[in-house]
């Protein structure tokens, strides 16, 4: 996997789930595997931040991974609780082909 960081802003998308935002100097893997795995790393860190997945099913033709990584497609996840002060981000150290996530409330 390439060394770096994904940082994206979690876009909230009203009766959708939420979209991610990349900052500029995100990278994000083409790699089919790196991609599953950084798909992977950004659902656990949703999950423990508190999003839950909402009653509209994803669609597979239009909602995948790399259009998730891209900011193309919303993605049906929803913030259970207060998100606090500002956006929330997430931010994804990727390493060693075990990328790790953590939501935040600013992309530092």
């Amino acid at each position: 996997m390439t060394a770096g960081r994904y940082v994206a802003r979690i876009v909230e998308v009203p009766d959708h789930g939420i979209r991610l935002e990349p900052a500029a100097d995100s990278v994000a893997p083409d790699q089919p595997t790196e991609v599953n795995l950084l798909g992977m790393a950004i659902a656990l860190a949703l999950g423990a931040a508190g999003y839950r997945h909402h009653a509209e099913q994803r669609d597979p033709e239009l909602q995948t991974l790399d259009t998730l990584l891209s900011g193309d497609a919303v993605m049906p996840w929803r913030a259970t609780g207060e998100s606090g002060d500002g956006t929330p981000y997430i931010v994804c150290q990727l390493n060693d082909g075990r990328p790790t996530c953590e939501v935040r409330p600013n992309a530092d």
